[in-house]
């Protein structure tokens, strides 16, 4: 009778079972895994006057209201005079009306200034200061108590109105263009008061002032 050959099967299957198996993961992959490095926070974004790096366009805007913020200030003191110096009451209430008006303008640049990380600051006005030199000039060239000076005031005032709503329509317009909508909002309001002014002003003088005005002998 024959022997029967040992079965080796069984042992290449448990070898083979053993190599199958997955081997546990060492310590040093299993923290790397459970400790993920966290995702750095978000930077905050620089103020106007934190940013080191601000642009030309930025220091241009500043700098144009620092210039409005002067050329404000300054008419408060000219307005009191054509008021005086006019002749109907009108055009008096015109410029006391404006001078009101003028004060809650400066108060918002003063929200401008705020905004921007600034203290208010004042740059002089070389346009602002010649216009109203101009309009104090009238005075002196004009005879007290007629419509022609009333005519000349007005002009002199549309000066200053022109030159407002150039200066600070330039200003809603950059302050879009650099993100600064709230900025935008607050000057849109001085604006559109500014346009109103001169609209008023116009309206006087069709009326009334200009008519008059060229009645007037010498």
């Amino acid at each position: 009778m024959a022997t029967a050959k040992k079965s080796a099967p069984l042992k290449k299957s448990a070898k083979s079972a053993k190599k199958a198996a997955p081997k546990p993961a060492s310590k040093s992959v299993a923290r790397s895994v459970s400790k993920a490095p966290a995702k750095p926070a978000p930077r905050a974004k620089k103020t106007f006057s934190e940013s080191e790096d601000s642009s030309m366009l930025q220091e241009f805007m500043l700098d144009s209201v620092k210039d409005i913020y002067w050329a404000e200030k300054h008419l408060t003191k000219a307005l009191p005079k054509l008021a005086k110096a006019a002749t109907s009451d009108e055009v008096k209430k015109a410029f006391q009306d404006h001078l009101e008006v003028t004060l809650q303008q400066i108060d918002r640049l003063e929200q401008v200034f705020g905004i921007l990380g600034k203290k208010p600051q004042a740059k002089k006005c070389d346009a602002m200061e010649g216009i109203t030199k101009e309009a104090e000039s009238i005075i002196d060239e004009t005879q007290k108590g007629t419509k022609t000076r009333d005519a000349a005031l007005i002009m002199a005032a549309q000066k200053v109105e022109h030159y407002e709503i150039a200066t600070y329509g330039g200003l809603v317009q950059v302050s879009k263009t650099l993100g600064k909508n709230d900025i935008a909002d607050i000057l849109a309001q001085t604006l559109q008061e500014e346009k109103q002014a001169d609209q008023l002003l116009s309206d006087i003088a069709e009326s009334s002032v200009n008519n008059q005005a060229a009645g007037e002998e010498e």
